[in-house]
């Protein structure tokens, strides 16, 4: 096909195929370089400077490529983010113990702040204030990934008898990223000492029930 290069014609294997299939399968090399070019212009650069066109370049696609699977920046943006919360908590941590789990999941999510996330947030700060909807397209995206991993950890400790029934992970969702990133915009360490402070006065408190 003229003026196509070969990104731009992936699906158009026909039924001529020396392996006897029609299309060929989805390209996930080529998403995943979509993907990780997103994320390097969204620290670089920020989410209002980014376009779909340095995308497709520092990616080595085409727009048609990218358009084909997204309908725009946001929705790139949403799904890089997605992928990279995936690979984050894939594996929930079993320690043994509610506090353990607790500081585990905290211990990475601080790891991924402090380095390249932390980039990563400054650059879609502004543009969630000026975009509400941007901001909410994040949230239905990334929530489920976070709300799995510490439902996995409430239910190990309901199991073990640390945590009475009807316990709801959501507020950690909200509250551990939250104040974490307090601290990390006003200069101050996301250290160990950091995450202990966290998950022994703010997210077990949330979890447990004060005695009357």
């Amino acid at each position: 096909m003229a003026g196509l290069s070969p990104a731009d014609t992936e699906g158009e294997e026909g039924a001529g195929s020396p392996h006897g299939r029609v299309g060929r399968p989805r390209d996930d090399e080529r998403e995943e370089a979509i993907l990780d070019a997103a994320l390097e212009l969204l620290t670089e650069i920020g989410y209002d400077r980014m376009s779909i066109g340095a995308v497709a370049a520092r990616a080595r696609a085409s727009k048609a490529t990218i358009y084909r699977r997204w309908q725009g920046k946001a929705e790139l943006v949403a799904a890089a983010m997605r992928r990279r919360v995936d690979q984050d908590v894939a594996d929930a941590p079993d320690t043994g113990s509610l506090r353990g789990d607790l500081l585990a999941v905290v211990e990475l999510m601080l790891t991924y702040m402090a380095g390249v996330d932390g980039g990563l947030v400054s650059g879609m700060a502004a543009a969630i204030r000026s975009d509400p909807g941007f901001g909410r397209l994040l949230e239905a995206r990334l929530h489920e990934p976070k709300m799995q991993v510490l439902s996995a950890v409430v239910a190990r400790a309901q199991a073990r008898g640390e945590l009475g029934p009807g316990v709801d992970p959501s507020a950690l969702v909200e509250v551990g990223p939250a104040v974490a990133g307090f601290r990390l915009m006003h200069g101050r360490p996301l250290d160990a000492a950091f995450a202990e402070h966290l998950v022994d006065t703010i997210l077990i408190p949330l979890l447990v029930p004060r005695s009357r």
